[in-house]
C-alpha cells in the first residue's frame, strides 16, 4: 500500500500525487509497487525490499541520488494466543525532493505522523522529519519496555503460589522480547552515531540537538532493556526453584494424608480376614463395630497431631 502525505499550511494532508517535499509511506508493498517506485524515483529494488526482511540489520547506505537509513522498530506480535513484543525493520529513504518510509506493517511510530499528532512536523523538512521518526521510535521502545515491566510484575504475583510451568513460559516470552529489543536498540545506536557524523543532518540549527536527544533516549532504552532482562533472568531462576518447592510441599501433604488414612485401612483389613471370630478382639461384643471404628479414629487423630507438630501438613 502506498500513501502520499504533504504538509500544507502547517497541517498534514493525504494527497494523490507526489510533489516536492512530500512523504511517501509504503506499507507491505507488492512486487509491482516496488518496481514502480524503483523505476519512477531511481531507487534500487534491493533497498526497497530490505525492510521487508525481518532479519535485515540496521545500517546507513549513501547512494548517488538518495540515502537509505534502516532501523528496527518495536511491534506487537501474537505468540501462544497472547500479545508479546518483537522488532521489524523500517527503511527511511531520502532523495533530493522526497522522503520515503518502507515497512512490513503499519506501526504506531509512523501512525502518529499520519494523524498529525507530532508538533513541529513538516514533510518538506526532511532532515528534521528523519530525526523525529527516530525520536518517536526510541520513545516507543521505552513505552513497550515499561509495559513489559508491568507484565513481569503481574506474572511474578501469580508465581508465588504456582506449581505449573505456564508462568515460567510467560516470563520466557517476556525475556525473548527483551532480547529482541536489546539487539535492535544496539543496532540503532550504531546508526545514530553515524548520523551524528554526517553533515547533511545539520541543515537546521536545532537538528543536532534533536539528534543528541534521540541518542540519549536510545541509550536510556538500552539500559532499561538490560536492567529488565537481568531482573527477568534472575526471576526465572528463582521461581523455577519456587515452583519445584511448591510441588514438593503438595507431595509432602499428600504423603502425610496417605499415612494417616492408611491406619484405619490396616485395622479394617485385619478385621476383614476370614478367621475364627473367637480370636478377634470385640468380636463377641454388640458394640464391637463401634469400638473398632473409634479406636481407628483415635489412632489416626493422634498420628495427625504428631505430624502437625512436625509441620508435615
Amino acid at each position: 500500500m502506498i500513501r502520499i502525505f504533504r504538509t500544507v499550511d502547517g497541517k498534514i494532508l493525504e494527497t494523490n500525487e507526489a510533489q516536492e517535499g512530500s512523504w511517501i509511506a509504503v506499507t507491505d508493498p507488492s512486487s509491482s509497487e516496488i518496481f514502480e517506485i524503483a523505476s519512477q524515483y531511481h531507487i534500487e529494488v534491493d533497498h526497497l525490499r530490505a525492510p521487508l526482511d525481518e532479519e535485515e540489520r540496521s545500517r546507513i547506505e549513501v547512494e548517488d541520488g538518495y540515502t537509505l537509513i534502516l532501523v528496527d522498530i518495536p511491534v506487537i506480535e501474537e505468540r501462544n494466543d497472547k500479545e508479546w513484543y518483537g522488532t521489524i525493520p523500517l527503511a527511511i529513504i531520502v532523495t533530493d525532493d522526497l522522503i520515503f518510509t518502507v515497512c512490513l506493517e503499519e506501526t504506531p511510530v509512523l501512525g502518529a505522523f499520519m494523524e498529525g499528532r507530532i508538533r513541529n512536523f513538516y514533510t518538506y523538512m526532511k532532515t528534521r522529519f528523519i530525526l523525529q521518526i527516530l525520536y518517536k521510535n526510541a520513545t516507543m521502545f521505552l513505552h513497550y519496555l515499561r509495559i513489559i515491566d508491568k507484565k513481569s510484575e503481574f506474572v511474578e504475583k501469580k508465581l508465588h503460589a504456582s506449581t505449573r510451568n505456564q508462568e515460567l513460559i510467560e516470563l520466557l516470552e517476556l525475556e525473548k522480547s527483551l532480547v529482541y529489543f536489546t539487539t535492535s536498540l544496539r543496532s540503532n545506536e550504531v546508526v545514530l552515531e553515524k548520523l551524528l557524523k554526517i553533515e547533511k543532518i545539520k541543515q537546521y540549527p536545532e537538528d543536532t540537538e534533536l539528534l543528541e536527544d534521540v541518542i540519549i533516549e536510545n541509550k536510556q532504552a538500552i539500559e532499561m532493556a538490560n536492567i529488565y532482562s537481568g531482573i527477568l533472568s534472575g526471576m526465572m531462576d528463582a521461581f523455577a526453584s519456587v515452583i519445584s518447592n511448591n510441588l514438593n510441599i503438595v507431595m509432602k501433604f499428600l504423603a502425610t494424608v496417605t499415612i494417616v488414612m492408611s491406619i484405619p485401612t490396616m485395622i479394617f483389613s485385619a478385621y476383614g480376614m476370614n478367621v475364627n471370630a473367637a480370636g478377634m478382639p470385640f468380636a463377641g461384643s454388640p458394640w464391637g463395630f463401634a469400638l473398632v471404628i473409634a479406636i481407628s479414629l483415635v489412632i489416626s487423630i493422634i498420628v495427625a497431631i504428631i505430624f502437625s507438630k512436625k509441620n508435615l501438613f
